[in-house]
């Protein structure tokens, strides 16, 4: 299927958010890395400042991605998931089905955001949702992301071209971590992984509820209302 093809919402700024159009959210399903990839960078490639910003929400079928800067030896025993290298900030790590993975593709130019700035957000939105969970998650001192109990729950990695930020984050919702056994995750080695799943009790539907708690504290933090028109 095409992108436009897929579920997408609008969403409408705050009335007190200023200078910023309305926002794209798209629900892409479960899909391959690469072909998202490109959309991305295509997107961002030949963005001007009067294109709206994005965000995709999205699983991926198995595969691990490496950083610009990352260290193949942190990749132990891939067998056979593929691994390819992109072009976002971090080391290694794995996605898979049952994992959010959110897409930003978001014009910091025209924000006046730093790469900073978007880090904290993400951070910040990741803690808020889980909390709605009854799950405490914390943030660590040079090791993006977010935490519980010193396992990483949520990952995040960006780069910015053009005056746009874009990849993103992932959350670990409901999915087989045995993958990130074959890593260093994030380039740590023993680095322990957990998910939403093994820390709640109600699992029915949990996929899809974390997602829509995710969209909506994402949509607020980025300055547009909770409520969002289907196109």
């Amino acid at each position: 299927m095409l992108l436009n093809q897929y579920p997408w919402f609008q969403a409408k700024p705050h009335i007190r958010a200023k200078n910023i159009p309305p926002l794209k959210l798209r629900e892409l399903g479960l899909q391959d890395y690469k072909p998202i990839w490109d959309a991305m960078r295509y997107l961002v490639e030949n963005a001007d400042d009067a294109r709206s910003d994005e965000v995709w929400l999205l699983s991926h079928k198995p595969v691990y991605t490496l950083g610009q800067a990352a260290d193949l030896s942190h990749v132990i025993d891939p067998r056979e998931i593929p691994v390819i290298k992109i072009d976002r900030g971090g080391q290694v790590t794995y996605h898979g089905p049952g994992q959010i993975v959110g897409y930003l593709m978001i014009n910091v130019r025209r924000r006046c955001f730093g790469v900073r700035e978007i880090v904290s957000l993400i951070e910040v939105v990741l803690i808020e949702t889980l909390k709605e969970f009854g799950i405490c998650a914390v943030t660590k001192k040079n090791a993006p992301g977010v935490y519980v109990n010193d396992a990483k729950i949520g990952s995040l990695g960006l780069r910015v071209r053009n005056g746009w930020c874009y990849h993103g984050l992932s959350l670990n919702v409901n999915m087989n971590t045995e993958p990130f056994l074959r890593i260093n995750p994030c380039g740590f080695e023993g680095l322990e992984v957990t998910q939403v799943c093994d820390l709640v009790a109600e699992r029915e539907n949990l996929f899809r509820q974390v997602q829509e708690v995710l969209s909506q504290k994402l949509l607020r933090a980025l300055g547009y209302e909770s409520k969002i028109s289907r196109k």
